[in-house]
């Protein structure tokens, strides 16, 4: 062989060993990004890391008894917390806590067909976490004219029986609910319960 056939040959061998080198960086840099993108896939899935506990807080979550809000007479402190004891349970009674929000000014609103009218105060109760509460804040006056709609629809009848206050709560609180759903996208108000109930 002579050098002008050493020199010709020299260069085709560097350019088989770029080509092999450039596709195995491109193949390495697939490998990666493809893990990357599954990664932050599962991640944001709520299947991997710390982001697991963000899926659950989207929404309302059911508070089970065991972490339901009790008042002592420790200043609000729960009842454990202020004497190191548990709380005696009995048999029965719901699978979830209840939580109570006490909506802050009464109701009044005429009876249907009637010169009286009626004033109720309300709280309601959930058994989901302060989501629910906090919506009705956010959302307090589409509920309170929610509430005053259900009132303007219940006759002079239904308010002196307990059939037909107990049948006023659940209107109320389908009230409540559908008004929410439509703001929030979801209800979660167990029941209404009054507070006060005047009839003039």
């Amino acid at each position: 062989m002579s050098d002008k056939d050493l020199i010709e040959e020299a260069p085709k061998k560097k350019k088989g060993g770029m080509k092999k080198i450039l596709l195995i960086v491109i193949g390495l840099l697939v490998v990666i990004g493809g893990g990357v993108g599954g990664a932050l896939y599962a991640m944001n899935a709520g299947m991997l890391g710390g982001h697991a506990g963000a899926a659950v807080a989207e929404g309302p979550r059911l508070v089970p008894k065991a972490e339901q809000k009790r008042v002592g007479s420790g200043g609000g402190e729960g009842h454990e917390a202020s004497t190191g004891h548990k709380p005696p349970t009995g048999v029965g009674g719901d699978k979830y806590a209840s939580n109570y929000y006490a909506m802050d000014k009464e109701f009044t609103s005429n009876l249907q067909d009637s010169v009286h009218f009626v004033q109720i105060g309300i709280a309601v109760s959930t058994p989901y976490d302060d989501t629910v509460v906090e919506n009705i804040k956010t959302n307090e006056i589409a509920v309170r004219s929610a509430i005053l709609m259900a009132l303007g629809d219940t006759t002079e009848e239904q308010v002196f029986t307990s059939n037909g206050k107990q049948m006023l709560q659940r209107r109320i609180a389908k009230a409540i609910n559908d008004t929410l759903k439509e703001k929030e996208g979801f209800g979660g108000v167990g029941n209404v319960y009054f507070t006060t109930f005047v009839v003039q």
